[in-house]
């Protein structure tokens, strides 16, 4: 039996800031779910089953949190089921829900995934003791910045190539009234003369963390045809994971995230990722990874895609933009980074991206990563269904 084509309809955010001390985290989550609900002209009698995801509990210290939140998002009697792939999370928790509308298993779902930094200390839970493991002292900066020098001295990059792209991404996030960050003094000699963190990722270069939340109705064909506004439509997704170390892993561009973008693209019938695909939402939490996961995900060759940046490709007005809403360097919810990523490129193929909107975009992927580069999720909509 073929899958039932699974529809975004509805897309809601809150608007992400540094500390939401108006809400709880049940009250943020439902600002999500609302107006998710509300783009869909939908009410929650409507969502046959809640798909949610966050990083780990420890973030803030409420174990299991998702029991307490059923109420709040109108999944009293109803299935919930709770994902969690560390930063990933946000993309694997909307693949999940899709799938039970692929399968039929369910006609409309609403997916959710939030976090509330302000309620936790993300270094902190990020440098927990782990049996058997060396510490991480540093939180995920320490941890990333070795492969970014790593991916400099393979390819020649020069040291300008993250202030390049954080100075681009938040620019765009002026143009993103959900965004975090709206810094509208923003110079890139201002990025450049901010304080190194982690040689060779400055404090400019560095994502934020946020409190919100992302949500999503999902449904089958039916309920797209019965949705007032129109559908982006999931053409691939796929998740992938592996350890993270091992004996010849490849930090800079980790098999995982090859091997997720091809089912992808597979799936989308996607030839040539850089022809046939008109924009990307990637989940990039230092500047680097942007040129980093150009070629990981086959946009560029390997060597090559730090030139894709340089050149301007990458920027709203380029031959191929990335991050169009500011990305994660804008905006870090972690447990919804991932889906602010799926979202943003629903919208665009929406047409719904206001001041940020690729003229044109029919097909954009999202994609997401997490733990230290071992979670990967990823998604292709379409601005037409998989048979037109």
């Amino acid at each position: 039996m073929s899958k039932e084509p699974v529809a975004v309809v509805g897309i809601g955010q809150t608007k992400h800031v540094a500390a939401r001390r108006d809400v709880s985290i049940a009250g943020l989550v439902r600002e999500a779910g609302q107006r998710a609900l509300e783009d869909a002209e939908l009410t929650w009698a409507d969502i046959d089953a809640v798909v949610i995801g966050k990083a780990p509990d420890f973030f803030e210290g409420v174990m299991m949190p998702e029991l307490y939140l059923a109420d709040a998002l109108g999944a009293v009697g109803k299935p919930m089921l709770r994902v969690h792939t560390a930063g990933s999370v946000g993309g694997s928790t909307a693949l999940v829900a899709a799938n039970l509308v692929a399968a039929r298993v369910h006609g409309t779902v609403l997916t959710l995934a939030f976090e509330k930094q302000s309620e936790s200390n993300a270094m902190w839970g990020l440098s927990l003791p782990i049996p058997f493991q060396q510490p991480l002292l540093a939180g995920a900066g320490g941890f990333f910045a070795p492969h970014v020098r790593a991916y400099m001295r393979r390819t020649g990059a020069p040291d300008t190539v993250g202030s390049l792209v954080a100075y681009k991404d938040r620019r765009n996030a002026l143009k993103n009234p959900y965004a975090h960050l709206h810094e509208h003094d923003i110079t890139l000699e201002k990025v450049q003369a901010s304080p190194m963190l982690w040689d060779p990722i400055r404090y400019s270069e560095t994502c934020p963390s946020s409190d919100g939340a992302c949500a999503m109705v999902l449904t089958d064909r039916a309920g797209a045809a019965r949705a007032p506004r129109p559908a982006a439509w999931m053409l691939g997704g796929a998740m992938r994971s592996e350890p993270t170390l091992f004996a010849g892993k490849d930090a800079v561009s980790p098999q995982a995230g090859k091997d997720c973008a091809a089912d992808v693209y597979r799936q989308a019938g996607i030839a040539d990722p850089r022809r046939d695909i008109d924009a990307v939402e990637m989940y990039v939490p230092f500047s680097w990874y942007e040129p980093m996961w150009l070629e990981n995900l086959g946009f560029a060759d390997e060597g090559e895609g730090w030139k894709l940046t340089e050149s301007g490709v990458t920027e709203l007005d380029g031959d191929l933009p990335v991050n169009m809403s500011g990305g994660v360097l804008s905006t870090n919810p972690i447990g919804a980074s991932g889906m602010i990523r799926f979202a943003e490129a629903a919208l665009q193929v929406r047409g719904q991206a206001g001041e940020h909107q690729v003229d044109g975009a029919r097909k954009v992927l999202g994609h997401a990563y997490g733990g230290g580069s071992q979670f990967f999720s990823m998604w292709l909509v379409g601005s037409e269904p998989p048979d037109a």
